[in-house]
């Protein structure tokens, strides 16, 4: 079982609070340290403001040694398909090849409206993803010396030199993730080296995973090709005081995170309520750290629950 940190910096916080939580994951043994991409706080007034992912990830990339970083998810509709090429492929080369690429539709309209980014139907963004999937994958396993060229609905490429390329050969990995019925699975199947399922209960998650599968198979990729993972809230302690201290925190309910993710109680707790999220096929976590100031949180993880699943 693989374990990374997961956190929210629209919700507030500084680019030093990114970065004290990624170190101290390095230092904790987790396997990466992942942001989301969004530029609105979904509660709380988000102070100090947004920071850019692929900014900010830049920048601990340099920061860092081991630890590998990337995004739950980027966006579609925030960035054009080429620059983004460019800047992932420039991360990875930055961080010496430890970079992921999450990629979503997007949802969050408010976010939208509020720094002037276009907000198109549903089935328009899934298409712009479907795109932007084959450029991004299209500019980086061009050779070089060659030229990409793409003819789409909505983006077109012409005579492109797909330069910079990234550390990572072909590509660094794309991580796919959501409950989409068809289109979600379809894409993760031609396009993912990782499918995520984010905060949802056990049925659900095998439900997915059971689609995804056979996406798989339809599209003639061995089973073991992709690695399954989920994304969870975190909330453990040593006892119930401490657990009920950090729901506090985070403005949340004991009983209301105990109903919703395996990650919260005392270590005991949480092992046995991964387990059968393990036999359902989950090979990687997602810890979603609410409170980027509260790093013991994060090493008492790694040495009370890793510990007993490593």
């Amino acid at each position: 079982m693989d374990f990374r940190v997961f956190v929210e910096p629209q919700q507030g916080a500084t680019y030093s609070d990114q970065l004290a939580v990624a170190r101290t994951a390095e230092s904790s043994g987790y396997s990466a340290f992942f942001r989301s991409d969004h530029y609105v706080a979904m509660s709380g007034d988000g102070l100090p403001g947004p920071t850019d992912s692929w900014v900010t990830l830049a920048g601990i990339a340099r920061e860092t040694s081991s630890i590998r970083l990337g995004t739950m998810v980027t966006s579609a509709t925030f960035r054009y398909p080429g620059p983004l090429a460019i800047s992932v492929a420039q991360v990875d080369e930055m961080s010496g090849g430890r970079v992921e690429l999450g990629l979503g539709a997007g949802w969050f309209e408010e976010e939208h409206q509020a720094y002037a980014i276009p907000f198109p139907p549903l089935g328009e963004r899934f298409d712009r993803l479907t795109e932007q999937l084959r450029i991004l994958t299209g500019l980086w396993t061009t050779p070089v010396g060659q030229t990409f060229d793409f003819s789409g609905k909505h983006y077109t490429v012409v005579n492109s030199p797909g330069l910079p390329k990234p550390a990572q050969t072909p590509h660094p990995p794309i991580i796919i993730g959501g409950q989409g019925a068809k289109r979600t699975p379809a894409l993760a199947a031609e396009f993912a080296s990782e499918f995520n399922v984010p905060f949802v209960p056990l049925d659900a998650l095998t439900t997915q995973f059971e689609r995804v599968a056979a996406a798989l198979s339809d599209a003639g990729r061995p089973a073991d090709s992709l690695t399954y993972s989920a994304a969870f809230v975190l909330c453990a302690g040593r006892d119930e005081a401490e657990i009920a201290k950090r729901a506090a925190a985070i403005n949340r309910e004991v009983d209301e995170l105990r109903s919703n993710s395996p990650l919260v109680g005392t270590p005991t707790e949480i092992v046995d309520k991964l387990g059968p999220f393990i036999e359902a096929g989950v090979q990687r976590v997602y810890l979603q750290l609410l409170d980027m100031a509260d790093l013991d949180q994060v090493e008492f993880f790694a040495g009370e629950v890793i510990s007993q699943l490593s």
